[in-house]
């Protein structure tokens, strides 16, 4: 019962009923990636009146996260590239880096120096900042 409500309800947990249904009826499979997030497009690569262009999609596996869309995919999904992933031998090139998650929020989120999340406390100022004073 948690189950349905929630799939009722919440969008941040994969997909709605309204998004498997609106799939169901018009989605088209392309391809999965490493994460097992699912890519559609209209089906029939069919052009979307009232866009202009063609509709795509992910619904992700898991929770609903955009960062989790890896590059070879993002391509894609942005329509920067026609051809999907699954349709051409897609090769890295040797400046992308592998595909790191937003860690916002958890614990191996980025925290500099001088955060006070960083080691509890914040450092003594250094003595080199100089106030304005109105008139001077």
């Amino acid at each position: 019962m948690k189950q349905f409500f929630l799939k009722l309800f919440t969008w941040w947990n994969s997909q709605t009923f309204g998004t498997q249904l609106w799939t169901a009826r018009f989605g088209e499979l392309v391809g999965r990636d490493s994460e097992g997030n699912c890519y559609y497009r209209t089906r029939g690569g069919q052009i979307d009146p009232a866009l202009g262009f063609e509709r795509r999609w992910v619904i992700y596996n898991g929770y609903t996260e955009a960062t989790r869309i890896p590059p070879e995919w993002h391509g894609w999904i942005h329509h920067v590239v026609d051809v999907p992933p699954t349709k051409e031998d897609y090769q890295p090139r040797e400046w992308q880096k592998p595909h790191v998650p937003n860690m916002t929020g958890t614990p191996a989120a980025y925290r500099p120096s001088g955060s006070t999340l960083a080691s509890g406390r914040r450092p003594k100022a250094t003595g080199d900042y100089q106030p304005w004073t109105p008139g001077q």
